[in-house]
């Protein structure tokens, strides 16, 4: 596989992360965690329809990587997501965890695997 194919399968894969856990986890309600993390987090008044409108932002990140718009600004704003939202899950919401402090593990290689994508196998070409 091309460092060019590998780039563009992981970008569809780290997509595919977003519009997933947006949509399936969150718009559609299908993992609950998620809105008891929210209303844990900024209180339960408005959760559920907070937990929708972040489900719908990580759907609209999702096709933004796919748009190839502004790689590297999308990849910043990515990693910087992920950090900020895994640390306020675990100083906040560590019991609601699926993995607990771990998830911060998945997280580090969430963000590796996307500054790998974006700073090691897209060419200047892609940029």
């Amino acid at each position: 596989m091309t460092r060019k194919t590998a780039h563009r399968v992981l970008t569809v894969a780290i997509a595919g992360v977003w519009i997933v856990f947006g949509l399936y986890c969150k718009v559609l309600d299908l993992v609950p965690r998620h809105e008891e993390i929210v209303a844990r987090i900024l209180g339960a008044t408005y959760s559920a329809s907070i937990t929708r409108a972040i489900g719908g932002l990580e759907v609209l990140m999702g096709l933004w990587i796919l748009t190839g718009v502004r790689r590297r600004l999308a990849a910043v704003t990515q990693m910087v997501l992920v950090a900020v939202m895994n640390l306020l899950e675990i100083l906040l919401a560590r019991d609601l965890l699926l993995w607990g402090p771990s998830n911060a593990l998945f997280a580090l290689a969430f963000i590796g695997l996307i500054y790998l994508n974006e700073w090691k196998l897209a060419g200047e070409a892609t940029r």
